[in-house]
């Protein structure tokens, strides 16, 4: 099978991961609507086409939050991603190192933030949910910092979890107990592969930043369970910006899509936003992130870093998300299929392509710098 776009990726992923896998990565919330839209919305934006213009040397290069990048692209924090592949989010954390992007780790991935540490030269960015056990939040907070972590992402739309259909059919969160189980099990035993390579080398299964809780020996079931007793729909402004007095490193909040929001969020201090829709996996029906993203640049101008993430698919998209007042963009269910499609050596792949992709639709469109890259190039 021949790999030439991130689609590509997403099929091969299918026929390597057991059901109830790529169902969480692919799916989202209710209908889908907004998972769809974010990539409609953003295959509408036209540029405009110029001609004649020296693009022989053009730069990708960005300085974001005291770090030079290669690319204005990181890779977003994905919960378990490391089930993909064996020890997946070690691998994906030296893919992007070795590309010159960041990496953020999720507060629930399947490694721990000191088995990534461990495995890259340089820290990663860490994730962390506001959750109602405050205790083990400190203690992620404390983590992160004796891991060298500098950014963090503090994800604010998650208050409760969101109903999502394809994980209550494929086994994954609904049903009886030992249903479930024998459900999945069915489904790995059909993927050989995958069950070789993670099931049994990629030991231990121990949910990497919350097995200090659950235990060593704690599932997917235990950790659903974890889950959903610990986000905190009490949460409020307040609670957020006594999180950013404790946390001295550049601060970054994940989950912006009003911009009476973003103004709040500037006030506490915030060093930058995320404008996301959590990848369509929250509230179903909510605006597209890239529709959401002007609004949001006008009302915090140059004073915060804003990075767009949810139905980035391409380099020509990050080009339009630029256009449009992104400084970054973050990408999640793509190197979560190019992990499980071909491990480390896939997200290193598709990291070339959104990088090659990139390039063209920058010099097609007349631009050297991304610093060229403004709403004047758009198509009206």
């Amino acid at each position: 099978m021949i790999l030439a776009s991130i689609e590509d990726y997403r099929t091969l992923a299918r026929k390597r991961l057991p059901h109830f896998l790529f169902e969480y990565i692919d799916g989202g919330a209710f209908s889908e609507t907004t998972l769809r839209n974010n990539q409609r919305d953003l295959q509408h934006i036209a540029l405009r086409q110029r001609v004649l213009r020296d693009v022989s040397n053009i730069t990708t290069t960005t300085r974001l939050f005291g770090q030079e990048f290669k690319l204005p692209l990181g890779l977003s924090p994905v919960g378990i991603a490391g089930l993909n592949a064996r020890r997946g989010e070690v691998q994906a954390a030296q893919a992007a190192e070795a590309a010159g992007v960041p990496f953020c780790l999720s507060t629930v991935s399947a490694c721990s933030i000191d088995e990534v540490r461990a495995g890259v030269n340089h820290p990663v960015w860490f994730q962390l949910y506001m959750i109602r056990d405050r205790g083990f939040l400190h203690e992620m907070l404390n983590r992160a910092k004796a891991a060298g972590t500098s950014t963090l992402l503090f994800t604010v739309d998650m208050p409760v979890p969101a109903t999502r259909y394809r994980d209550m059919r494929s086994g994954l969160s609904s049903g009886h107990l030992w249903q479930r189980k024998l459900t999945r099990v069915g489904q790995v035993l059909r993927r050989p592969r995958w069950a070789w390579d993670v099931g049994l080398m990629g030991r231990p299964h121990s949910l990497g930043n919350i097995a200090p809780i659950l235990g060593e020996q704690a599932g997917i079931d235990e950790f659903w369970a974890w889950l959903g007793n610990n986000f905190d729909p009490r949460v409020t402004w307040a609670d957020i910006d006594r999180i950013r007095s404790e946390w001295d490193g550049h601060f970054v909040i994940k989950g912006i899509l009003d911009a009476e929001d973003a103004r709040q969020a500037k006030s506490i201090g915030c060093d930058g936003l995320i404008v996301s829709n959590h990848g369509g996996r929250q509230l179903d029906g909510a605006l597209s992130s890239i529709k959401a993203l002007p609004a949001i640049a006008d009302a915090v101008g140059n004073d915060l870093s804003l990075i767009l993430d949810s139905g980035i698919r391409s380099g020509l998209d990050i080009v339009r998300a630029l256009a449009l007042g992104a400084r970054m963009v973050m990408i999640g269910r793509p190197w979560v299929y190019a992990l499980a499609a071909r491990q480390k050596k896939g997200v290193e792949e598709i990291l070339d392509i959104f990088a090659r992709e990139l390039r063209v639709a920058m010099a097609l469109s007349g631009c050297t710098r991304l610093e060229d890259i403004t709403p004047a190039i758009l198509a009206s």
